[in-house]
């Protein structure tokens, strides 16, 4: 499945739950198209304006189908993870496939997300946790990104301690350790793919942190 952040408007987005109306749009698209919104700008970035547009709806359909938009923001970073996030984090599980492999694939999978010219650049979690230490963003929406950023992390610190090639290389020992190597690197070429540069540039920092955690390729 493709996800372009520059997608047509929704056809028939009139609805008005209030009214008992019928939902005549995409629910699903409707917040497909708000979460590109909110990857691209952040939290505080994000204007209703933009997101409606965006979305093909209107205000009174947005607050009636999704509540206001830290609600909206909730909703988008839960859709964020499961889609787009347990695509990369399925790799890590990846059956009859050496560890070294399955971490190349998924650091790859992450990498060519976050340099996808269809898509905002970088990475939503990196860009929307940035803004939980202002006050741009309310507690809700802060709890959730935090909450979602820790899905990857967890998923390494189990894969590290628990599969038996990890176990094997003793990875389980500093499981935690490892895990927020990963992480470091992760939000690293995040950053750097916002700032410009091209997948080519960021591929060697795969075989670079595969490395540094002593797998061969």
């Amino acid at each position: 499945m493709q996800y372009l952040f520059n997608r047509p408007q929704i056809a028939g987005h009139e609805a008005n739950m209030a009214s008992g109306r019928k939902l005549t749009f995409d629910k699903h698209q409707a917040l497909e198209a708000a979460m590109y919104v909110f990857w691209k700008k952040g939290y505080g970035g994000a204007s209703l304006a933009e997101l409606t547009h965006r979305m093909g709806i209107n205000k009174p359909s947005l607050y009636a189908t999704f509540g206001n938009k830290e609600a909206l923001f909730v909703q988008a970073t839960d859709y964020y993870a499961e889609v787009i996030g347990a695509k990369h984090n399925a790799f890590l599980t990846q059956k009859d496939t050496p560890l070294s492999m399955r971490l190349k694939l998924f650091l790859t999978s992450i990498i060519k997300g976050q340099c996808d010219k269809n898509n905002p650049k970088g990475c939503y979690i990196s860009l929307c946790a940035a803004e939980t230490e202002s006050e741009d963003i309310p507690q809700a929406a802060q709890q959730k990104i935090l909450e979602v950023s820790e899905l990857t992390y967890k998923a390494l610190v189990t894969l590290f301690k628990e599969d038996v090639e990890a176990q094997h290389y003793k990875l389980d020992t500093q499981a935690q350790h490892h895990a927020c190597f990963l992480m470091a690197t992760i939000h690293g070429t995040a950053a750097m793919a916002r700032a410009g540069k091209s997948q080519k540039a960021l591929m060697p920092v795969v075989d670079h942190a595969i490395e540094g955690l002593g797998l061969a390729l």
